[in-house]
């Protein structure tokens, strides 16, 4: 009888895995790596063949998150949140407001990306408001008004922190003097901590969680510092000043990358890229490098010893040595873009409404294809996400989905 148990136990443990994995801001790791193979490596002039669309969005940048074969996508419809959930063959599912949102703001729009955990949905508006739905009604579980339960502070253009959770913990950044960041029960709302940090506000950067030291860590992008906050805890570890060069713009929306004890960050208006290692077991850092590649709002992907990555001020597409911060190359005027990576490619999405597919090579740019977004309103910022073969792009109103696998 034992063994019988053993072996049903044994058989659910993939299962129970599944259902605890997050699917979430640049991909479940937050890296913006997409566990992919056999991917397409070249595309038709028009590019790849398009699944499926939907035009009526309304206005955002959220990328999609995808789980359980639903793709969930928020949208501003005048000052009305609103979540889509459609199948994964394009059909609308369900529509549900979700509460009111920043409005009257230049760049009008969603700006935070879903994240599907255990059951539940977490949706996080532009003034602050955080909602938990149950996955299957979309029924509110709980909600918290986080710059007025923890004295929090907007940023010019509205947060656009997407949500972090790890156990049972969600990690916020309400950007208070007293409650800079918050770490929240996910099945209550209720708070588990509160930390001060450096008492600057939030800026529009998503937290990482960095696991495998002796204490677990929290690190983000607050308006002047790179921060990391013990995550059992809430005791702030390290900070470290990051700005930009123009002092009005100290944005830092870029989610840093960490690997083998190495915390890459990069941000725009000058203010440059640097590398940072961890010390005394995660509680203190050291710079490594910096140098002057400035990508404002695309992200960063590192493939092998390399990140590859867009300027902003310092315009093109770059190749970074992850050891010593050296260019390897450099395309010049190429436009600011939003970067992911799959099987080997980077999955690169322009401001000039450009979709480009390159080789990630770290001896030469390796451009292999590229073709034109002519679907969608406003901005192209939404940064791109493979799931199962298929790529999804979304451009302000419309979400399109293309197959980027035989």
């Amino acid at each position: 009888m034992m063994k019988r148990y053993l072996v049903i136990i044994v058989a659910l443990f993939p299962i129970m895995l599944q259902a605890q994995r997050n699917s979430q801001w640049r991909g479940e790791n937050r890296d913006g790596i997409y566990n992919e193979t056999g991917l397409l490596r070249s595309w038709a002039a028009n590019g790849p063949q398009l699944l499926w669309r939907y035009e009526g969005l309304g206005d955002g940048w959220t990328s999609v998150a995808i789980a359980n074969e639903k793709v969930y996508v928020t949208g501003l419809d005048n000052d009305n949140l609103n979540l889509f959930v459609f199948d994964l063959s394009g059909r609308l599912l369900n529509r549900k407001q979700v509460g009111k949102d920043l409005s009257g703001n230049q760049y009008h729009g969603a700006r935070s990306t879903v994240c599907v955990n255990d059951g539940k949905l977490y949706i996080y508006n532009a003034i602050g408001h955080l909602f938990c739905l149950d996955e299957a009604t979309l029924n509110v579980v709980w909600t918290k008004d986080l710059f007025r339960e923890f004295d929090g502070r907007n940023v010019m253009w509205g947060v656009t922190e997407s949500p972090l959770i790890v156990g049972d913990k969600i990690f916020m950044t309400p950007g208070g003097r007293r409650n800079n960041m918050v770490a929240l029960n996910k099945n209550t709302g209720a708070l588990i901590w509160s930390s001060p940090g450096e008492g600057t506000t939030s800026s529009y950067c998503s937290p990482l969680y960095i696991s495998g030291y002796s204490v677990p860590i929290i690190v983000t992008n607050t308006m002047q510092h790179i921060i990391a906050i013990n995550a059992d805890t809430g005791d702030k570890l390290w900070s470290l000043p990051q700005r930009s060069q123009n002092p009005s713009r100290n944005i830092h929306p870029n989610i840093p990358i960490y690997s083998n004890g190495m915390i890459f960050s990069t941000t725009g208006y000058r203010g440059g890229s640097m590398m940072l290692r961890l010390t005394n077991g995660g509680r203190s850092v050291e710079q490594v490098w910096q140098n002057d590649v400035d990508n404002q709002i695309g992200g960063a992907v590192k493939v092998g010893n390399y990140v590859y990555t867009t300027g902003h001020n310092n315009r093109g597409f770059f190749c970074i040595d992850w050891n010593t911060g050296a260019i390897k190359y450099r395309e010049r005027n190429f436009t600011p873009s939003a970067i992911v990576s799959a099987d080997g490619m980077l999955f690169v999405y322009g401001e000039n409404g450009y979709m480009y597919l390159i080789n990630a090579n770290p001896d030469r740019f390796e451009q292999l294809s590229r073709f034109r977004i002519t679907l969608g309103t406003a901005q192209h910022w939404a940064h791109p996400v493979i799931h199962n073969g298929v790529m999804y792009i979304r451009h302000g109103n419309a979400l399109m989905a293309y197959r980027v696998k035989n």
